[in-house]
Parts: structure tokens; sequence; C-alpha cells
């Protein structure tokens, strides 16, 4: 069976503003640095660099970096670390070896894009377990996930803290969702790329250290705001599925660039001031949000995130979600993110709280409400 991917919307509609518009104000990643900075967090980092060899890697992945990875987790070392470039790969990777054509998979929705994706084009049946709007934020429906799972389901996909309302599931939730996977005898595929960017100030495991079947998904992008170093990497104490993976790894990257590996290594080790750094921007954007969601109060319904640096609010409008974007950023050079491309329904919008400049977009924003809008 040939497989036949959709069009990534999300990436479609960013490749067509993302350079361009200059108030982004949707981006999920958090402020970035230059090489220069990352290096200055570390006596000798630079030096370092300069003799990193630049001849293959390690399938795997570098010693030293897999070594630091496992270090994030409570149950899991470095031979349960699979290195891999950026969070694509390694969701494509395990959907293939994982899954096969006529299994069935439930999907946490909304959610990016090839969580669900890759697993329909491979043949897959995808139930969606679907976020629900409350008046105060978002909510998930435990008993309804249990009632999405048939003979044929395979395996549970979640994304958390989640991408695009940042809902993080609790640790009790964690919980139940691995009791069930359990009782099935199922996978369960986490992306966590913002671990460590939750709000709420619970402390929550990650997967791979709750659930012997469970795939943790983490990369440099999201919390650390590193996507140009492309390194992403799943942990698992299934260790069957990670040889699987890191065969199969074999037909897509084979290995990672060492430079890349190197600066993530030395993000890693200074982990604790990058992800302070990020959490403060985010908590300042959103106490500027939150007087901004006050002043229009009939125009959005603000779901401030549990979690990570995005949250998706709904909009009070009659007009389309896709045609109020378009002509925001037609006018006013914004960029919001409409939910029509996480293929979900209703008037939502993806705002991003993660980037220093995000004042500077607000106010346009603002500008654009109270100057060019007409209902």
């Amino acid at each position: 069976m040939k497989m036949r991917l959709k069009d990534f919307e999300l990436e479609v509609y960013f490749d067509k503003y993302e350079f361009t518009a200059p108030y982004l104000l949707s981006q999920s990643d958090c402020q970035s640095m230059a090489i220069g900075e990352l290096l200055a967090l570390e006596p000798g980092a630079q030096e370092n660099l300069m003799k990193t060899w630049l001849g293959y890697s390690e399938v795997r992945g570098n010693p030293g970096l897999r070594q630091e990875i496992a270090g994030l987790y409570d149950r899991l070392t470095a031979e349960n670390i699979l290195v891999h470039a950026g969070a694509q790969e390694p969701i494509f990777n395990f959907m293939n070896v994982a899954l096969s054509p006529g299994d069935h998979v439930v999907c946490m929705v909304p959610t990016y894009q090839s969580l669900f994706e890759v697993a329909g084009a491979i043949g897959c049946q995808v139930a969606r377990w679907e976020l629900a709007q409350g008046e105060s934020g978002w909510l998930l429906d435990l008993d309804a996930l249990g009632k999405l799972i048939t003979p044929k389901t395979r395996a549970i996909v979640l994304n958390s803290p989640n991408n695009p309302t940042g809902y993080t599931l609790s640790r009790e939730e964690m919980q139940a969702v691995t009791a069930i996977a359990r009782r099935h005898g199922l996978y369960v595929f986490s992306d966590e790329v913002y671990k460590d960017l939750e709000l709420d100030g619970q402390q929550r495991p990650w997967f791979a250290d709750m659930y012997e079947n469970a795939v943790s998904l983490g990369v440099m992008s999201k919390a650390y705001g590193l996507a140009g170093l492309r390194i992403g990497w799943i942990a698992t104490p299934n260790r069957q599925l990670y040889e699987k993976m890191a065969r199969f790894k074999h037909y897509t990257t084979i290995c990672s660039s060492s430079p890349s590996e190197y600066l993530a290594l030395v993000a890693l080790r200074n982990r604790d001031k990058i992800l302070s750094r990020n959490r403060a921007i985010i908590r300042e954007n959103l106490d500027l949000a939150e007087a901004f969601f006050a002043r229009h109060p009939h125009f959005f319904l603000n779901n401030r995130p549990m979690g990570g640096p995005i949250a998706f609010h709904q909009l009070k409008i009659k007009e389309p979600v896709a045609d109020f974007c378009e002509a925001l950023v037609a006018r006013k050079g914004v960029l919001l993110l409409p939910s029509t491309v996480y293929s979900f329904p209703g008037p939502y919008i993806r705002m991003g709280y993660g980037r220093k400049n995000f004042p500077a977009c607000l106010e346009k924003l603002e500008e654009y409400l109270r100057e060019d809008y007409r209902p």
C-alpha cells in the first residue's frame, strides 16, 4: 500500500506567511538565541565546538548527549534514548514500526497534524479524543477515552502540554491513561515537547517513566527555543520497540549533525538557565494578555494555557476565522493561526507567548481591532 500523506495544513500556512509577516503572534516555540549566546553559558564550550568532528555520528546519538537526555528521566538510562532530527522524524518512525494497516489509533485532538496524519496514511483508523471548550478553559473526558478503545486499538497518542490549547494532563490523568493502556496492552506515544513549561506549579513525570510501553517525545525546538539545531529524541523502556525504531532510522536520517548534537548537549547542561528564562517570558506575556482580554471581553474567550507557550482562544465573531486571520495579516502584518489548520471546528486562533516581541505584536493586534476591524 502506497502511503499518501495529505498537505500539512499548519506548515502550508506558515510557508505562506512566517518569513514575510513582521508580527508573529502565533509561534509555538520559545525565544531562541544565537550560537554565541548559547556557547557563552558554559566555559570552554566555544573551544570544544571548534574541535567537533564533522564525520558521521552514531545512529543512536552522541553518547554524551544521550546520557544528558537520560538525566531528564527518573527511571531511564542512555540505552533508552534514541536521538532524531527534530520531532517529525521520531513521530514518522514510531508510526511506521508500531502500526500496520487496519490498526486502530486513538489520538488526542486538536493536535499537531502528523500525530494522526501519519497513522491515517499508513492505513490505520484514527479515533479523535477531543478536548472540549469549558467556561474557563479546555476540558478532557477520561471516560470518553475508555469508550474509544476497540479490539483493534494499538496505540493512544497524546500531546501534553498540548499544541495548540496548552491543556496539560495532570499526574492523575496520566495515571488513568496508563491504566487504560496497560489493561488493553497498548502503546502510549506522548508528545511532550513542552515538558518543563508547566505553568500551574504541578510536578509531572514523563510518560516513559510511568509505563513500560510508553514512548516520550522530546525536542530542543520548543521549550528550549533551539529549533535550528534540529535535535529531538524518544525515550522508551520498551527495548524491542527501541531497536525497531533505531533500525528504521537507517532509512531516514541515519544520524544527526555532530555540531548540532554538541550544541544540544551544551543547552541541556544549562537547561535550568534556559528554561527559567523562557518561563519568565511566557508569564510576563500572559500577564499582558490578561489585561488585553479584559479590554475585549466581547471579542475573545481567554483560554489561558496550563502549560507551554501557546493557547487556543475563541473569537466571538460571525465571519470565518480564516478570513479574520487573512485580513489581519494583510492589513497589519500580524500572524495568528486559525483553527482551520487543525481541522478543528469553531472560531479559534492560536496565540504564542514564548517570544520577547509579544508586546509589540499584541499592540498591533489591538490597533487592528481599534482602527481597522469591521465586523
